[in-house]
């Protein structure tokens, strides 16, 4: 369970709720320029596009959940469960990458999203498995730049790649789907007046009704359809504060709160951290569920030009 969104307010603001019911290790991890990465089917990146993101380290591997590059193009993967499948070997004449790798392999030779859809529409996601004891993770994707983002998705059918005009992306079901149910909320409105199914004395209720039937609850369609409004309504300030103040309350309004939702183990689904990804400058923002505080990590020069992934602790 996640939810990202990509506010574009004369830049790209790249924001992401890890919804998860337990610690997975996450960290903050830089990938500098001339650190290898290496694919088990489409060759070794010596040298590549410097990158920061949320990452858990395995055997001084990032296994990136999400990650921006010093170009400015962002990338996330979310979960998928029972959609995702993945093709059992690599395919001759296809760049063959296992969900592990995506992330860098994608962020680390492409600039914009352009160069990612090129390189995705002819490229080939596996079920390798980083190592027998690490399963493989059902995810989609989603990749975006200043100039707009698309939704990578892995079937039965095959590798799709998806234009996605809205900036959104959360869980199940396919995203074909979430661009239709969308359409059956076009008429809600941040005004009071404008939605017929508000047409009431203003004085006996209070604003929000140009709202009424927008989805409050916790599954992935409703927040998308939620995260959709508020993006597309959001209003904020010039400055960088402003906008990443923006997104983290975006975020916010769809986030898990601690025994809200549980899983079908009965564990409890929460929002374990929110970041916030100024894509032009390189600067990574964080909070933790426990933490509102939000802390600020940035792809400077200094380590950027390394050989070793960089690791801040949450």
């Amino acid at each position: 369970m996640c939810t990202v969104v990509t506010l574009k307010k004369g830049s790209l603001f790249f924001g992401r709720n890890m919804d998860i019911d337990f610690d997975f290790g996450q960290q903050a991890v830089i990938l500098p320029r001339e650190c290898p990465v290496v694919t088990g089917n489409a060759g070794t990146l010596l040298r590549h596009y410097a990158l920061i993101g949320t990452a858990r380290m395995e055997d001084g591997v990032p296994m990136y959940a999400e990650a921006c590059n010093e170009k400015g193009l962002c990338m996330a993967g979310l979960n998928f469960p029972g959609n995702a499948v993945y093709a059992e070997r690599a395919k001759e004449g296809k760049t063959s990458l296992a969900t592990f790798e995506l992330i860098p392999y994608v962020l680390g030779k492409c600039a914009s999203v352009k160069e990612a859809t090129e390189l995705l529409q002819n490229a080939e996601i596996t079920s390798d498995a980083f190592k027998p004891t690490l399963p493989v993770a059902p995810l989609h994707w989603i990749v975006a730049d200043e100039t707009g983002s698309v939704t990578v998705e892995r079937t039965q059918k095959g590798l799709a790649v998806y234009d996605n005009l809205l900036g959104v992306l959360t869980n199940n079901p396919p995203f074909p789907f979430h661009l239709k149910n969308v359409k059956k909320y076009a008429g809600l409105s941040a005004s009071f007046d404008q939605n017929s199914g508000a047409r009431v004395d203003k004085t006996d209720f209070s604003e929000g009704l140009g709202a009424v039937g927008l989805p409050g609850d916790f599954s992935s369609p409703s927040r998308f359809v939620k995260a959709w409004f508020l993006l597309e309504n959001s209003i904020c300030g010039e400055s960088v504060k402003e906008k990443v103040s923006q997104t983290f309350h975006i975020l916010s309004a769809v986030a898990m709160i601690r025994g809200a939702v549980k899983t079908e183990s009965g564990r409890e689904d929460v929002t374990a951290y929110s970041c916030c990804i100024d894509a032009r400058r390189h600067a990574y923002y964080y909070k933790t569920y426990d933490s509102l505080a939000v802390r600020r990590i940035r792809l400077s020069e200094k380590y950027a030009s390394g050989d070793k992934p960089v690791v801040f602790d949450f």
